[in-house]
């Protein structure tokens, strides 16, 4: 297997490992994929940016207090490594449920990753909302 192969499935791996921390709505495991130190940042769909682990620590915690469960498929349509810094683009098939009520939604998300004393950890998360033409052209969330 070639280093980049290598390179290539470790990510994949980190990538897998970002939402199974998702999944778990537990904010310990999120801390546990992303580099906490250093600059950071995250968009959620329909956020405003933000930049600094305890501002996006604090998104993961309000996202967390809000959902009873969430369930991802994400759809990998890229991924790249160029030295200590790597990225995978994809579509979050999501699955939520807050009480009684069930959303199925899909965002195009961007994951960075930098290695960092061995292991791949995301620095920078970016999720966009998938519109669909609605009946009469208007966009419709998908």
């Amino acid at each position: 297997m070639s280093d980049l192969l290598a390179a290539e499935e470790a990510v994949l791996a980190a990538n897998e490992r970002f939402y199974q921390a998702f999944e778990s709505l537990d904010i310990k495991e999120m801390e546990r994929v992303w580099r906490t130190d250093g600059q950071v940042q995250c968009v959620h769909p329909g956020w405003e940016s933000l930049s600094g682990w305890p501002d996006v620590r604090d998104s993961w915690v309000r996202i967390f207090n809000h959902v009873s469960t969430m369930r991802f498929t994400p759809r990998i349509l890229h991924v790249a490594v160029n030295g200590a810094v790597a990225w995978v683009v994809c579509v979050e098939e999501i699955e939520t449920r807050r009480g009684d009520h069930e959303q199925l939604g899909q965002v195009l998300a961007t994951n960075i990753f930098e290695l960092y004393q061995g292991r791949w950890l995301v620095v920078h998360h970016h999720g966009s909302p998938i519109f669909r033409a609605g009946g009469e052209g208007e966009p419709e969330q998908a």
